[in-house]
């Protein structure tokens, strides 16, 4: 018997950069600081490749303002709560993704020691 094969495809938005209030000390959520988020959308992207219309394929800009939204616009203590946050948004807002991978980087965290940055990622599916 044949195996049937499913395409899984992935959709790539690097390193975008936002300013938010998101921390447990009280400074982190007065002065903000820069937060770097990372996505990975798997979902089928045949259909699109052939047809060559973006409504056949998950609008990048739509993904770009939910990370921008939940970075920006609302507080977390923890960037375990921003990147489940925009997993579930995405998953909310595009039926068609099967699977997401959100990173989310703090590059100057308020801890004593010589890094460069922390960060969480995260995979969530239907």
């Amino acid at each position: 018997m044949e195996k049937e094969w499913r395409t899984i495809d992935k959709i790539y938005l690097h390193r975008m950069e936002f300013y938010g209030y998101h921390g447990v000390l009280p400074e982190e959520n007065v002065l903000g600081q820069r937060f770097i988020v990372d996505a990975i959308l798997e979902t089928d992207l045949q259909k699109a490749g052939k047809s060559d219309q973006l409504n056949d394929t998950i609008n990048y800009a739509e993904v770009y303002d939910i990370c921008r939204n939940v970075v920006e616009k609302r507080r977390f203590s923890l960037i375990e709560a921003v990147a489940e946050t925009i997993a579930e948004q995405i998953l909310s807002s595009f039926p068609t993704v099967a699977r997401c991978t959100i990173k989310v980087t703090k590059p100057n965290p308020p801890i004593k020691g010589h890094y460069e940055s922390v960060a969480v990622e995260i995979v969530r599916g239907r």
